[in-house]
This record gives C-alpha cells, sequence and structure tokens, in this order.
C-alpha cells in the first residue's frame, strides 16, 4: 500500500482527468480492439492486426476468464476505503490487471509481428494505463506485473497461433 499511498500524495485535478482519460482508452481493451480493427483493413498489415486480435482472444480468456477468478484477489480501494475513487468501482477482481494485459498483450503482439515503430508507440501508451491504474487506487503493483506478464504471454500466444496459418494460408494461394 506504501507505493499506492504516494502516488496518492502526488495527485492533482489535471492528472485526474487525465488519468481518467487514460484508463478510459483501456476499457474493455478498447484502444487495442480499434487499433486489431484498423490494422486488419490495411492489407499490408493485415497479418499484424490478425496477431493482435489473436493475442486479445487468449488475454481475456486468460486473464479475465480465468486468472482473476482463480486468484480473487480484493482490489486496494476495498481495503481503503478513504480514498475517493475518480472512476466507477470495478466489479471484478484485482489480479491481474486487465487493463494492463491488454496493453501489454498488444505490445508484444505488435513487436512479434514485426510492426517496429508502432510497438514503441504502444509500448508508451500501455505503460501510461498501467499506471493509471495505481492512480486511481484499484490496482496493487503486483497486479500490474501480472498483468505485463500475462500482456507479454498472450501477445507471444497469438503470434504462436497466427503465424503458422499465415504462412499456410500464403502457401495455398
Amino acid at each position: 500500500m506504501y507505493i499506492l499511498d504516494r502516488i496518492q500524495s502526488i495527485r492533482t485535478p489535471a492528472g485526474d482527468m487525465v488519468m481518467t482519460f487514460i484508463t478510459r482508452l483501456g476499457n474493455a481493451g478498447a484502444v487495442w480492439i480499434f487499433l486489431a480493427a484498423m490494422l486488419l483493413v490495411i492489407p499490408r498489415t493485415r497479418k499484424s492486426g490478425a496477431v493482435l486480435a489473436a493475442a486479445l482472444c487468449v488475454d481475456v480468456v486468460l486473464c479475465n476468464g480465468i486468472l482473476k477468478n482463480l486468484f480473487g484477489r480484493i482490489r486496494p480501494c476495498d481495503i481503503n476505503t478513504s480514498i475517493r475513487l475518480l472512476i466507477p468501482r470495478p466489479g471484478d477482481f484485482s489480479f491481474p490487471s486487465g487493463h494492463t494485459a491488454a496493453s501489454f498483450a498488444a505490445v508484444a503482439a505488435l513487436v512479434f509481428a514485426g510492426e517496429g515503430k508502432l510497438w514503441m508507440s504502444a509500448l508508451a501508451l500501455a505503460v501510461v494505463i498501467a499506471f493509471s491504474r495505481l492512480y486511481l487506487y484499484v490496482h496493487y503493483p503486483t497486479d500490474i506485473l501480472g498483468g505485463i506478464a500475462v500482456g507479454i504471454f498472450a501477445g507471444y500466444a497469438g503470434h504462436w497461433v497466427v503465424n503458422p496459418l499465415w504462412k499456410r494460408k500464403k502457401i495455398e494461394n
């Protein structure tokens, strides 16, 4: 709780607005789903879009479907109720962070798909989204670390699933 409480000491009205906006980008993986859709539309980035979409599917099953329920960790805002939440209290469990897992699944998928410049921009956004979850007092630092690990695994899994299918498709055409 020390790290979370230190972060609370640097909160400002402007920071509150920025962090609530940033975290909303990650709600339900929205920004990453939008990116996957955009990549799928462009022929030269279609494979990257497929890897990203597959990674997000792996992530949602693993993170939200299995791990959160398996660990059942309550959120820091449920322990320290004196902190005023700036967003609605999330209804699911805390570990691992779903926002962070989806964000890092996107970054890893882009890395494995070979999207050089795009993954760096995605990484910057992923880090800020992850930090926003701490700032907003809805995740512990270990939830963020768990989300990063799950996300990287999901990104690799997306690549592992799509790459052989993509190669097979190219051979058949």
